[in-house]
């Protein structure tokens, strides 16, 4: 494929560098909302891949109903773009739950709770703070990382909730399709018994005078399946924005649609068959591909068949056992992360590539917000 990073390349920046397409972004944002509008599905996205108010924007601009945060401080930064917020997890912590209760004095709050304890401490936070915070009750469909277990539990939750008086508010259904990692048209049936769980759900809630009004979900590799969820009525893409070798591998996207590409520069050629370059675990971090983890640690664009076997904390290590030429020390590389998210996170800030080549440059405004 034609290296849509060249330009940046050339540029007289330091290396290791992370430069973001804007014309690749923009087109993953428009495929994903045009699939969204075609079957009534809202759109939240999920803003850990980008931790970016730039991007927040862009997500909103296209149509996105609100944004999804993992932690407090980003979701007090995401306040700053969008008045409805999402916390797709626990809430455990006093200091969280204090900070979010005040977030919701101004500010749709919503929040994932899978706990007695969760739903409780949060009530009280919220009367402190003469606030009312949205509660999706967290539902395990497979993931078995959070969620209640049974039907009867979110029923149980659903009701404590909705005897919480003005300090909570029962929205409806949270859960989190995280371990379907088939290929797309293998995902029909996994995704089926997801649909058949939140229905169970559904339907006892209303059997007992209770609706979820909001049953939201979603993952990068389900996100163009979720038409075979008809329960559901959000969804929460996060990687799909950039995209990564995990997105490729697994066959959810091409490579052309990878937006994000590490520019680094080889600094030794000095170990016959090999070159270092200057991005190690605190550029590409230690990620292995999900559905491949033989493959290395991430792909380089001009040397497809190279391969980066081992990283240390500054150094990346690529065999070239595979290839018919080597770089020259100095050579500028391009390589696509394994998993884009982290990545991000290593970074205080990033250069953005316009449509006319340019290079400018944006802060990731929730980078290290761990709480």
């Amino acid at each position: 494929m034609v290296n849509p990073f060249e330009s940046a390349k050339a540029e007289l920046i330091s290396t290791p560098a992370m430069v973001i397409d804007l014309p690749i972004v923009e087109k993953n944002l428009q495929k994903l909302h045009s699939y969204a509008d075609q079957h009534g599905l809202h759109v939240r996205p999920h803003t850990k891949t980008h931790k970016s108010r730039y991007f927040a924007r862009m997500q909103l601009k296209q149509g996105s109903s609100g944004l999804t945060v993992a932690k407090v401080g980003e979701a007090e930064v995401m306040a700053l773009e969008s008045s409805d917020i999402l916390i797709a997890y626990p809430a455990i912590d006093p200091d969280r739950r204090r900070r979010l209760a005040q977030l919701a004095q101004q500010h749709t709050v919503r929040v994932a709770v899978d706990s007695a304890y969760g739903v409780s401490a949060l009530a009280a936070a919220a009367q402190e703070a003469g606030s009312t915070i949205g509660i999706l009750v967290d539902v395990n469909v497979g993931m078995n990382r959070t969620g209640v277990s049974t039907p009867v539990e979110a029923l149980q939750l659903a009701q404590q909730i909705a005897q919480s008086e003005n300090s909570l508010r029962l929205d409806g259904i949270f859960f989190y399709p995280g371990h379907i990692w088939r290929p797309a048209d293998e995902q029909a049936e996994p995704l089926r018994q997801v649909d058949a769980i939140l229905a169970e759900v559904i339907t006892l809630w209303e059997s007992h005078g209770l609706s979820a009004n909001i049953v939201s979900g979603g993952s990068t590799p389900t996100a163009y399946q979720s038409h075979l969820l008809p329960s559901q009525t959000e969804i929460r893409p996060g990687t799909n924005i950039f995209n990564d070798m995990n997105t490729v591998r697994a066959g959810y996207c091409e490579l052309s649609e990878c937006a994000v590409a590490i520019i680094c520069t080889v600094v030794s050629t000095a170990v016959p068959g090999k070159c270092v370059i200057d991005a190690g675990t605190k550029t590409l971090t230690s990620d292995r591909n999900v559905t491949q983890p033989d493959s290395g640690h991430g792909h380089v664009l001009e040397y497809p068949r190279g391969k980066i076997v081992r990283l240390s904390e500054e150094h990346g290590e690529i065999d070239f056992a595979d290839c018919d030429t080597l770089p020259k020390i100095g050579e500028r590389l391009t390589v696509i992360p394994n998993h884009i998210c982290p990545c991000v996170n290593l970074q205080n800030q990033v250069y953005l590539q316009t449509p006319e080549k340019t290079i400018a440059m944006t802060d990731i405004d929730t980078r290290g917000m761990l709480s």
